[in-house]
């Protein structure tokens, strides 16, 4: 049986930290930050862990990380 692939939408979206925690980067921070205040883009910054339903999904989707 073949090997199978990454999903190439998961790879770019998610990461598994060492301690198996599924992270992303938060919405809203890529366009039309001219009007957004600079306490909102600030608190956007970052990575925060994936809620359950996208962490299941995101394992199944990565199966080299996982």
């Amino acid at each position: 049986m073949p090997k199978m692939k990454t999903h190439s939408g998961a790879k770019k979206r998610f990461r598994v930290t060492g301690s198996g925690k599924v992270m992303h980067e938060r919405t809203g921070k890529r366009h039309l930050l001219e009007h957004k205040s600079s306490r909102l883009t600030r608190r956007l910054t970052g990575d925060v862990e994936a809620k359950a339903p996208n962490t299941r999904r995101s394992k199944y989707d990565e199966p080299i990380s996982s």
